[in-house]
């Protein structure tokens, strides 16, 4: 049975969305095309009318998950103007990311898989990271552009860092304590 084209958007707008979460959760690797299209309550045979292949699937969804990422944190600064970073790591620095990466930051759920990816996975992180920093660069304080990128760098990497630390240790007040570290090092004292 021919679905319409705007069905069809639908069914692939589903299947990024539930790639988007599930690759977060598993890795990349810990899931396949067939678990993908059943979470997204589609047939297996309906992948390739979509998708190209998994990269293309990973790439499309990698960039929806980081565009979403930025959009929160356009959003955060904005209601914080005294101290925006304080803002959107108070929101990335909590036991609510540390334990549901699905729905968190793609990064800190997959970076070390992103570099083992071909290029359209690694071209939208490039992408994203360079929205991510010019936006962190408006919203750091320094004397001047190079300095406030550099810092804007270097903060992104401490949440990422974090969090990923966060996740990897056993003990739970270990981990509390390196989410509160890290928050109270970015922002302003």
């Amino acid at each position: 049975m021919k679905v319409s084209r705007e069905q069809a958007a639908q069914n692939r707008e589903r299947i990024v969305d539930a790639a988007a979460q599930l690759f977060r959760e598993r890795g990349f690797e810990g899931i396949g095309v067939a678990d993908l299209m059943k979470a997204a309550g589609l047939t297996h045979g309906g992948f390739y009318g979509h998708f190209g292949s998994k990269e293309d699937l990973m790439a499309q969804a990698s960039a929806r998950a980081l565009a979403r990422s930025l959009a929160l944190w356009s959003k955060l600064a904005e209601r914080a103007p005294d101290d925006p970073v304080a803002a959107i790591a108070s929101v990335y620095l909590t036991s609510r990311h540390r334990d549901n990466p699905g729905a968190g930051c793609l990064l800190a759920a997959l970076g070390p898989d992103v570099a083992r990816h071909g290029p359209a996975v690694r071209r939208a992180v490039t992408e994203y990271l360079r929205s991510a920093f010019d936006l962190l660069t408006g919203l750091v304080t320094g004397n001047s552009k190079t300095l406030r990128r550099r810092k804007a760098i270097a903060t992104y990497a401490s949440l990422i860092g974090a969090m990923i630390m966060a996740r990897a240790v056993d003990d739970p007040a270990l981990s509390q304590q390196i989410l509160d570290a890290v928050l109270q090092s970015v922002s302003k004292t």
